[in-house]
């Protein structure tokens, strides 16, 4: 198989963890026949300090020529600590996102066994943990409306529309029933506030609507504010989580502490078009060129795009057994292995070996 992937590396440890990403996509090409061709783009405060635009022409077009695409992480403190900055660097993932249609984020949450001691929760609470979140992406309160009326007061709108909804909700129905034909409880979980918004109103009739089609999946809503309380009491409960995008995004970075480091968990986002893949931590600016960021949730977001992307099922499970094995070995970096920790790169180095 022959294909061309596009490598947004970004900020901070962002460039790090995607070179590893990239070693063990060559790894893969090179153990089972294929040919991937890697083009590299500018991407966040990278690209606005070298030509203005989080999201340069250039990047845009690149990313429309490829079959898929490696992101690494955005972000930047001198960004980050100025509320009044016109341009930002999460403006370019945003307008991508936009651009591509990638209108659906898909973030695995498992619990490899050898790091639940790492995890916050009692081990029996992560016993039999594996559940997807599958977060709206491209619509409400992010891309609605932004104004200041005045210099006192400041307005957000929040926005969907009947098939914005739709489309994001049939992959999620679909993934449950895909689970459920594998030992799954084939149950999708609506994550809204109806009791207090308009637009969760109309999230939960379009899935009401939906789920007809789908008599065989169980359907559960459930309130936001709950939800993040069951994900920390009882996250076996869930197996596929639906929910808007402000929601998505703060679930699933509580649902990140689970797995014992923000580190090892991977995503992807999806749409019409090209789809992306990127680890779900933020660009960690602090340990940049250190070489003791965890590469293993780049690495899982390169067996997400092996999988996902091109279809290629036993290359993308070769990818998550070796990390798996490695990480039953002992190995990690400082963020899972605080007494004997190995480099990136190191890392990775084992994680080859066991490919």
């Amino acid at each position: 198989m022959k294909k061309i992937i596009a490598v947004l590396p970004g900020d901070g440890i962002g460039p790090e963890v995607t070179t590893q990403a990239v070693r063990v996509l060559q790894k893969i090409a090179e153990k089972f026949n294929h040919q991937f061709e890697f083009k590299e783009g500018l991407i966040g405060a990278c690209a606005i300090d070298k030509t203005g635009d989080p999201l340069p022409d250039e990047t845009l077009k690149l990313c429309n020529s490829v079959d898929a695409i490696l992101f690494g992480a955005i972000g930047d403190p001198k960004y980050d600590n100025d509320p009044k900055a016109k341009v930002r660097p999460e403006q370019g993932l945003l307008k991508l996102r936009k651009s591509l249609g990638l209108f659906a984020n898909i973030r695995p949450v498992m619990v490899f066994d050898s790091l639940k001691n790492k995890s916050p929760l009692k081990n029996e609470i992560l016993d039999y943990v594996d559940f997807v979140v599958f977060r709206e992406l491209t619509g409400g309160i992010y891309f609605g409306e932004h104004s200041r009326p005045t210099k006192s007061s400041a307005r957000d709108v929040c926005e969907y529309t009947k098939e914005e909804i739709e489309r994001i909700a049939v992959l999620a129905f679909d993934a449950a029933k895909s689970r459920k034909s594998v030992g799954h409880k084939g149950k999708v979980t609506v994550v809204d506030k109806a009791n207090v918004l308009e637009t969760s109103r109309l999230w939960r009739e379009t899935i009401q609507e939906l789920s007809k089609k789908y008599p065989n999946i169980e359907v559960e809503f459930m309130y936001v504010d709950n939800a993040s309380m069951q994900i920390i009491r009882n996250p076996k409960n869930f197996d596929v989580m639906l929910t808007e995008n402000m929601f998505g995004d703060i679930l699933t970075d509580e649902a990140s502490v689970i797995a014992g480091s923000l580190g090892v968990l991977p995503s992807a986002s999806v749409g019409s078009g090209v789809s992306l893949f990127e680890p779900i931590h933020g660009s960690y600016p602090e340990a940049a060129g250190k070489n003791i960021a965890n590469p293993i949730g780049a690495i899982l977001s390169a067996a997400m795009l092996l999988g996902v992307a091109f279809k290629l099922e036993e290359e993308s499970q070769a990818v998550y057994m070796a990390v798996k094995k490695t990480l039953d070995e002992g190995f990690g970096t400082e963020d899972i292995n605080s007494t004997n920790p190995l480099k990136t790169g190191e890392l990775t180095d084992k994680i080859l070996e066991n490919i």
